[in-house]
């Protein structure tokens, strides 16, 4: 694929995540719920770890400082940033076929679990106790309820999805440049 093309893509990709993650997300003070995930997801599917990395890292930058919900806090930035990596590393489709349909499906529990227990929970969990002034254990259990919850959802949806888009799409960006 053309680096133009991935351009394009990712481009498109964040669109998509910044107004998931700024306009259409239920915000608390300590909890965030959105759909973030999907761009970020269908990133490291379809382009691998160095694009959903620069996705993320620009995501979060870009969002914060067009719409911010308050002071910029270059945690998170490195939250999301581990995050691409985790998925890039973990569900990159080098090929269309490049996994079989178990293989994927393991990917994709193990990239959730890990993501969610090394950033979400973890780093995320730390940076909100760093910037709220809350004790971190109080807001950790309240995570573990969350992804507790959340951990099957986005599994769900990024199958469905992918199952989706897997056609149609995979066509268009896997094919070459006229």
């Amino acid at each position: 694929m053309s680096k133009n093309k991935k351009i394009i893509i990712t481009a498109i990709l964040l669109a998509m995540l910044i107004i998931l993650s700024r306009f259409l997300s239920i915000k608390t003070p300590i909890l965030k719920i959105s759909f973030a995930f999907v761009p970020t997801m269908l990133c490291a599917i379809w382009l691998g770890p160095k694009w959903t990395v620069l996705l993320n890292v620009l995501g979060d930058v870009i969002g914060a400082t067009l719409f911010p919900t308050g002071p910029y806090f270059i945690g998170y930035t490195i939250s999301t940033a581990i995050a691409g990596l985790i998925y890039g590393l973990l569900i990159y489709k080098k090929e269309i076929n490049s996994f079989t349909n178990k293989e994927f499906i393991i990917r994709v529990i193990i990239s959730v679990i890990l993501v969610s227990i090394i950033v979400n929970m973890g780093l995320n969990t730390l940076w909100t106790s760093i910037t709220s002034g809350k004790a971190f254990q109080v807001l950790f259990v309240t995570r573990i309820v969350k992804q507790i919850v959340m951990i099957p959802i986005h599994i769900i949806v990024i199958l469905f999805l992918e199952r989706m888009l897997r056609g149609q799409f995979d066509k268009y960006i896997r094919s070459e440049d006229d």
